[in-house]
């Protein structure tokens, strides 16, 4: 079974299920392994992808330098890679 968050060398990866052009920019919880993620940003240049790091960072209590989408970009399934922090750390922090 595949984790929604996994430990690699020093950072944890998450898959994410991203909506853009949102009402509103809100992290929805854990669906099938997936995190849900809304964006009011559109998917154009680069935006929404923008938008997702900034609130995953946020969500995590970490720098927005530490967050990067390393998958999908340009769909909305994504995989975002989290530098500093463990499985057990996404986890608890989005709990």
């Amino acid at each position: 079974m595949r984790t929604p968050a996994s430990r690699r060398a020093e950072h944890a990866v998450l898959r994410l299920r991203v909506q853009p052009r949102a009402s509103r920019d809100a992290i929805l919880g854990w669906q099938d392994g997936v995190l849900r993620v809304r964006v009011t940003a559109p998917p154009v240049e680069g935006a929404a992808n923008a938008a997702v790091v900034a609130l995953v960072a946020k969500a995590l209590g970490v720098a927005p330098s530490t967050v990067r989408v390393v998958g999908g970009e340009r769909g909305r399934d994504k995989r975002v890679r989290v530098a500093g922090l463990t499985d057990a750390d996404v986890r608890t922090r989005l709990a």
